[in-house]
């Protein structure tokens, strides 16, 4: 069976060039494993395989598969992060030593000259008991989610947090109907039906939808917690603002909060910082995120303007909506840095902020 995926493998590798999992893939170093490690990478390559248009063409499955399987990560990561090797990540939350920011460290956009913002900062996170979820089973799933229920209880009692879970599982106790839902996923608050999405579902993080997928959503809703989307966690805080220091040290204080719950590990390489499902999402598992007006570089109905000058800057322009959304009709997009991986959450943050003072510019300048 391996020699025959070995065979498609390299079949593909000649057709798809701009997958990286297919491309990082070497017949010499996977006939060295074991039956289960073939196994176990065939695993982690399946979406790539099954969508060989896909870009990163690969997942983890295990925790451990990024240290377990180093000779054949090492090089994805190499390859998408534009790294070496041999390089590993360091997490650091200290805005401290950065050039280029306010004296006072206070990251105001009102400075830039903007109104208040929505902005949003959100860190995947995996606990280091389970299998990543492209090897759970739907017990797996269903026991993840009531380890969460019970951590959830916790936040629930605090006045600072309160809130409720929402639960997909059928006969789950907060269990929410298909309306109750739809309002949430309007709202974007709640994660959309993944068995829609093809490349989630060849890797098996889709399967046995909906069991185990739900959100906790804080009493002011400004702090969320999905469960069991394409990482076990996705921790996010958003509010509407100027100081981007408020929801980057929220989210940092509900990250402590979280994993100082008793019972609750994340999972973390040496290497490469806080494990996620995604290789594009590994080290920081952070995304920093504002939504802002560009009228002038958005006047011909596209984001190509503004494209062209964030990507220098470090910077990912998505519609409104998220990735593959239209842009606003008042010229709204979705700005955040790119990296996630040999970049601090502190950099991240910083970076986000001196890109916009850039941007604006540009903005004022196509006026």
């Amino acid at each position: 069976m391996s020699e025959d995926a070995v065979a498609r493998i390299e079949g593909l590798k000649a057709e798809w060039p701009n997958n990286i999992g297919l491309q990082c893939f070497e017949a010499a170093y996977f006939v060295t494993l074991s039956e289960d490690g073939k196994a176990r990478l065939l695993n982690c390559l399946n979406s790539g395989i099954e969508n060989p248009d896909s870009e990163m063409g690969c997942y983890a499955c295990q925790p451990s598969d990024y240290d377990d399987f180093k000779p054949f990560f090492s090089k994805v990561l190499a390859r998408y992060h534009k790294v070496s090797e041999d390089t590993r990540h360091v997490n650091n939350w200290s805005l401290d030593g950065i050039e280029g920011l306010p004296a006072d460290g206070v990251l105001d956009l009102a400075r830039l000259g903007l109104p208040a913002l929505s902005m949003r900062v959100r860190a995947g996170r995996n606990l280091k008991e389970f299998p990543l979820p492209g090897s759970m089973t739907k017990d797996d799933r269903i026991g993840l989610e009531n380890k969460m229920m019970a951590a959830f209880e916790k936040l629930i009692a605090r006045p600072d947090y309160g809130g409720r879970y929402h639960s997909l599982t059928p006969g789950n106790p907060c269990f929410i109907d298909d309306a109750a839902y739809q309002e949430l996923v309007d709202q974007h608050i709640m994660f959309k039906n993944m068995d829609n999405d093809r490349y989630l579902t060849a890797a098996g993080i889709a399967a046995d939808w909906p069991y185990g997928r739900g959100c906790y959503v804080s009493a002011d809703k400004g702090f969320i917690i999905w469960v069991g989307e394409e990482d076990h966690l996705r921790i996010m805080c958003m509010q509407r603002g100027t100081v981007l220091n408020d929801v980057f040290d929220r989210l940092k204080s509900a990250l402590d909060l979280v994993e100082g719950i008793e019972g609750l590990e994340f999972a973390y390489s040496d290497d490469y910082g806080a494990v996620t499902s995604c290789p594009t999402n590994l080290g920081t598992g952070m995304r920093a995120s504002l939504h802002i007006q560009l009228p002038n570089l958005t006047s011909d109905g596209t984001d190509k303007r503004a494209k062209a000058i964030a990507k220098p800057l470090g910077l990912s322009v998505r519609g409104a909506g998220g990735e593959h959304t239209p842009i606003g009709e008042d010229g709204t997009v979705d700005i955040s840095p790119s990296a996630r991986f040999c970049i601090t959450e502190a950099e991240i943050v910083a970076s986000l902020y001196k890109a916009i003072a850039l941007l604006v510019e540009e903005e004022n300048k196509a006026a």
